[in-house]
């Protein structure tokens, strides 16, 4: 099977419902994982290849289960590729951002990258974004930001963790175009097993050159790792890409946004942490933005996919 053969399985099927569910519930799926991070215990970048590496188990079943129905020749496309090359990065600069940076500086910088997958979009493909998907960004990044002012903070001292946040967004906005480009030939399940098994490759390598804590020793610390494996990565990854097999790049990748929101609600309910009004606030004008930037009727979202 060639790149520019899709398979039944990538072929976009349904409305709009389905997959934003898909996206909405892999967001709340992907924004409880700062609270497992914060309950492991191993170091940052162990905890970025556990979360990968024990979600293998799970991917492969549901790969399994795919294909039983819907037959694949097994080839590894050069957007699988990509994807897992991306996803590694965005986990790498994710962590170190993480410990150079205030983790407010480190995710408001994560979540630009909707602009990069518009950017991204515009260089390589020449597609230009609609009207309503930059006015919807732009609420977005506005509402990300409010929802981080009270503890974000430009320091000299903490730069180079801010430009580690921003090669964050950037391979993050990269993995959505790649993840988009290979749903037009592979089901959801081969694309995400294909790039983790990459990413969990190279984190490997990283946790075991970077990390000294490899192993958790508490049995709180490994059903942190193996719930951010299963919920976070085979749940919210998984359902990330089975929205992009339908619903466009971009809009897509506001999910990061609701990732925001949800985290802040987890750790209001988990943690105790309070939510001020500004926060509030910055919470309604992401849930705007996404509203403002959904594919209209006059784009159909199958069309809209498929041009991706």
């Amino acid at each position: 099977m060639t790149q520019t053969q899709a398979s039944p399985a990538a072929r976009p099927q349904g409305g709009f419902g389905a997959p934003f569910s898909a996206l909405v519930v892999g967001a709340l799926a992907m924004g409880i994982s700062p609270i497992f991070v914060r309950l492991a215990d191993v170091g940052p970048f162990a905890s970025a290849f556990w979360r990968v590496t024990l979600a293998l188990p799970l991917l492969w079943a549901w790969l399994r289960i795919a294909e039983a129905s819907e037959p694949s020749d097994g080839r590894i496309g050069r957007a699988d590729i990509f994807a897992g090359l991306a996803f590694a990065g965005d986990l790498f600069f994710w962590h170190l951002s993480i410990v150079t940076t205030s983790v407010a500086n480190a995710t408001f910088f994560a979540t630009c990258a909707p602009v990069w997958v518009v950017a991204f979009s515009w260089l390589l493909f020449g597609e230009r974004a609609a009207f309503g998907t930059l006015a919807g960004i732009a609420l977005c990044v506005a509402g990300g930001g409010a929802l981080l002012a009270q503890s974000f903070h430009l320091r000299p001292a903490a730069a180079i963790g801010d430009l580690y946040g921003v090669a964050t967004g950037v391979f993050f906005g990269l993995y959505f175009i790649a993840v988009k480009a290979a749903r037009r030939v592979h089901s959801a399940a081969r694309v995400t097993f294909v790039a983790t098994v990459i990413t969990a490759a190279l984190l490997l390598i990283v946790a075991l050159a970077l990390d000294h804590t490899i192993l958790p020793h508490t049995l709180r610390g490994v059903g942190a790792l193996v719930g951010m494996a299963w919920i976070s990565h085979a749940g919210g990854q998984g359902l990330l890409s089975i929205a992009l097999g339908r619903l466009p790049a971009a809009f897509s990748s506001l999910v990061i946004f609701l990732e925001a929101i949800a985290a802040a609600s987890f750790a209001f309910l988990l943690l105790g942490e309070p939510v001020s009004l500004v926060q509030g606030l910055g919470g309604l004008l992401i849930l705007a933005g996404i509203y403002v930037a959904r594919p209209t009727p006059a784009a159909p979202v199958g069309a809209a996919a498929e041009r991706g």
